[in-house]
């Protein structure tokens, strides 16, 4: 039987942080040919209610950081003061942030919230993405 059990990938983590940083480079190019980052309706309303619940912030704040099996991982957070950096879309009534570094690899990402049983969560659509950490918790573009 197969070991599923996820094992970093020492090299992954160092290709992926070495893509990550040549893609500074082209970040300017990147951002003025983007698609964007988009919600779908059902993770619109989820974010809207979030933020309603705590009374304050702007938005989600999408990107990504280098770690994980396969190398990259997702980073969402509530966004209460953009960064002068953040490239913004709207989506459905909601705005998200991201990182100009992180656009490289997420752009046009398709954010979805769902229910399956009793796990509830993003899931998300990225048509950069080459493979993904048997876990599901890292990819690889």
């Amino acid at each position: 039987m197969e070991d599923s059990v996820c094992h970093p990938d020492i090299d992954a983590q160092a290709a992926a942080q070495a893509s990550f940083e040549a893609s500074a480079a082209k970040v300017d190019e990147i951002v003025a040919s983007a698609k964007g980052v988009t919600l779908t309706e059902r993770a619109a309303a989820h974010v809207t209610r979030y933020l309603a619940r705590r009374g304050k912030g702007l938005g989600l704040r999408f990107g990504v950081r280098t770690t994980g099996c396969s190398g990259m991982a997702y980073m969402l957070e509530y966004v209460d003061e953009p960064r002068p950096e953040d490239v913004s879309y709207e989506s459905h009534g909601v705005k998200v942030f991201v990182d100009p570094k992180s656009l490289v690899y997420i752009d046009g990402t398709e954010l979805d919230f769902v229910r399956e049983g009793l796990n509830e969560g993003f899931k998300f659509q990225n048509p950069n993405m080459r493979d993904e950490c048997g876990c599901g918790e890292s990819f690889r573009v």
